[in-house]
């Protein structure tokens, strides 16, 4: 099913929208955005894995030979850091891991060495938009006083580390070790980090701590350091235990009804409201939980589990089966939108994605069952003639929708349920590790041969 919803949505990208970064599903055309800095073709990049591992060839074919011959990285335009890394270099870093095409290789350390000038600063914590032509960097206008974003620069580790390890040269290794080296330096208030941080300064901008948007996959990839480098550094591993305790103590709380929710923290008081991007959350400490101490593994066990019912909760309570944006704890309801702004589902996969990990991780049925109702409500809610569409209200049954196929729909939704449904072989998590756009990267072992490395 999974995979038939992928052709589907591949097919209408290929046919309406081809080359463009997006389609746009009720008026049939291709949407490019500015994002990426005048690259083009994100969802071909980000296709490129899902495409290859639910063995729909010919469509694989197709997007290869799009990268080779119309890819083109010679472009003037403002990009941002982190997207262009997570789908753009993620993508064609897991596309030469998974087949050992040499074209995915070259294309991704050219790519990689267009960002490296954003990190030319007083700190080297790099700015978040780049121009991919001039090399200009600078920060977000809305960023608070030219801050970067802790999720923006706390994302590129995995990637940059397999820069270094693929082109021989060092730089990319030491971009991102450096990062590490201002955040370990940095006093955290309550061992917590905030969201936005001085790039000339390196001091914190303001005290906002989220594990939703803006702070999210920056813990993601602490966790993830550690297991891409079969455990061994143990820096990562730390400062993830560290993190997680701290957010546990001061963000982690359990509402009337019973449901523990990740609040947000602002200069010391509780937003109690939860975003679909924390949803990632309850995959991560699960991840993370396989690995922790005896007395501990329980807990945090429990605690994935959790906070991935409430998740799931906040899907189960909207008309359509499908979670908003953002739900919220602080009046009489529980795991619902109140705000007309935050009603909307994009087509985002962080539930999902906490589903396939805790199936993998317990392989409690349950998992499959929720993710078998996500799969019915896209079906029902999301799909259109052309494509699929998010929907701008998840507590109405008649949507009206957005009209746009996001391409991390075709990375990580489809890939998350579709892994959810496979044998625990398939992308294995003793071989892989996925960056935070699902794109599999290599645990670093010695034994462990992908396709690139037989070449």
């Amino acid at each position: 099913m999974c995979q038939r919803m992928m052709k589907f949505a591949w097919d209408n990208y290929k046919q309406y929208a081809f080359g463009k970064n997006e389609l746009r599903p009720l008026t049939k055309n291709g949407h490019i955005g500015n994002m990426f800095g005048g690259l083009r073709g994100a969802t071909v990049v980000d296709a490129l894995d899902t495409l290859y591992i639910m063995e729909l060839e010919e469509e694989f074919q197709e997007a290869k030979k799009w990268v080779e011959k119309s890819f083109d990285l010679n472009v003037n335009g403002e990009a941002s850091l982190f997207e262009v890394n997570i789908r753009y270099i993620g993508g064609l870093l897991a596309a030469y891991y998974l087949t050992g095409e040499e074209v995915f290789r070259s294309k991704a350390l050219e790519l990689g060495e267009k960002l490296l000038p954003a990190f030319n600063t007083p700190t080297g914590i790099p700015r978040g938009v780049i121009n991919l032509g001039s090399g200009m960097s600078w920060s977000w206008g809305w960023a608070s006083a030219g801050s970067s974003i802790l999720a923006e620069f706390g994302t590129l580790h995995l990637e940059f580390l397999h820069l270094t390890e693929l082109s021989g040269n060092p730089v990319f290794a030491e971009k991102v070790m450096n990062i590490r080296k201002v955040l370990n330096r940095v006093e955290k208030p309550q061992g917590l980090y905030p969201n936005f941080l001085s790039p000339v300064t390196g001091n914190w901008v303001q005290h906002h701590v989220s594990i939703g948007g803006l702070g999210d996959s920056f813990y993601e990839y602490l966790i993830k350091s550690w297991l891409m480098s079969d455990k061994k550094d143990s820096e990562a591993k730390k400062m993830y235990d560290d993190a997680l305790e701290a957010i546990e103590k001061h963000l982690v709380r359990r509402s009337a009804g019973g449901l523990t929710y990740i609040a947000e923290w602002r200069g010391g008081i509780l937003d109690h409201k939860m975003g679909h991007l924390a949803c990632f959350s309850g995959g991560m400490i699960a991840l993370g939980a396989e690995h922790a101490s005896e007395e501990r593994k329980q807990h945090y066990m429990d605690l994935a589990a959790e906070i991935t019912n409430t998740c799931h909760e906040s899907y189960a309570r909207s008309d359509t089966k499908l979670g908003p944006e953002a739900f919220r704890f602080d009046t009489g309801t529980e795991a619902m939108a109140t705000r007309l702004s935050e009603r909307y589902y994009i087509l985002r996969p962080e539930v999902v994605e906490s589903y396939m990990y805790m199936w993998r991780l317990t392989h409690d049925l349950k998992y499959r069952q929720w993710g078998w109702e996500v799969v019915k409500a896209l079906e029902k809610h999301c799909r259109v003639e052309a494509g699929f569409s998010g929907i701008r209200d998840v507590y109405t049954t008649v949507p009206t929708h957005d009209n746009m196929q996001q391409s991390f729909f075709l990375a990580e939704t489809l890939k998350y349920l579709y892994l959810l449904f496979c044998e625990d072989d398939v992308l294995s998590l003793d071989d892989w590790v996925f960056n935070t756009e699902a794109h599999p990267l290599p645990v670093n072992h010695t034994n462990f041969k992908t396709k690139a490395s037989v070449q």
